[in-house]
């Protein structure tokens, strides 16, 4: 299988993801053994609470790379981040001091959980005039979009892609958040389905989530957004 993962928090010690190498280890093994051939980090890029920057960033994935060598037991890597959207890290992803998608022409924006930013569509829009296509981060942990899925399938229409928390089809956030994932499954709305894992402790919800998303979709859905959005995110020039 080659599935293409792209949310994971996998990089030691520079966000709420693993703190350890070992544990970065044990849980890159655990993801290529769940099917996950490529999986693209995506440390937190968030004001007061994760002031990362991407310099920093690069050098802490170019330190993991290098201290896990070649092992044939492992995913091959990639480098990305979450930009919570508020003005500051906005503002820098907009232009072009963020951490999109190897390729360029995609980023992973998370959104706050019980409110969206006002003129979010508007920030939408200066990127995709960038060039940058907005992955709104698991839309389904959103209380906004609990009862209906305005205003994302509006998002969707004009160009954003969504991605789904595989976890969230298992319960791991909620009954709400839940029937929200099952419901914009059936609606279409999901372009790349990913692990959000964060330690190796999240395997057996993530395997289990590959699993109900099968049931839901069917293989041919499943493989569209475990394999077809995610590399149509990445490009052709992304080594995969």
């Amino acid at each position: 299988m080659s599935f293409v993962d792209l949310h994971s928090h996998v990089i030691p010690a520079v966000d709420d993801g693993v703190k350890t190498l070992d544990d970065a280890r044990a849980l890159l093994r655990g993801l290529r053994s769940l099917g996950f051939a490529h999986v693209v980090a995506t440390p937190h890029i968030r004001t007061a609470l994760f002031e990362n920057e991407p310099a920093a960033l690069r050098r802490a994935f170019d330190a993991l790379v290098a201290a896990l060598g070649d092992d044939d037991a492992l995913p091959s890597l990639g480098l990305a981040a979450e930009h919570h959207v508020d003005d500051v890290v906005f503002e820098k992803l907009a232009a072009g001091d963020g951490l999109p998608y190897p390729g360029g022409r995609a980023a992973l924006v998370e959104l706050p959980e019980t409110r969206f930013p006002l003129g979010i569509d508007g920030r939408f829009f200066d990127l995709m005039v960038r060039g940058v296509r907005p992955v709104v981060a698991h839309p389904e942990r959103y209380a906004p979009l609990f009862r209906g899925s305005e205003p994302l399938a509006t998002w969707v229409s004009r160009g954003v892609g969504a991605q789904l928390d595989l976890m969230s089809l298992v319960g791991r956030y909620g009954k709400n958040q839940q029937r929200a994932a099952e419901r914009m499954l059936d609606q279409g709305l999901y372009l790349v389905a990913a692990s959000d894992a964060h330690k190796p402790e999240h395997l057996p919800l993530v395997e289990a989530g590959l699993l109900a998303l099968e049931r839901r979709v069917g293989a041919s859905g499943a493989r569209a957004l475990l394999v077809d959005g995610p590399r149509a995110l990445l490009g052709e020039d992304a080594a995969l």
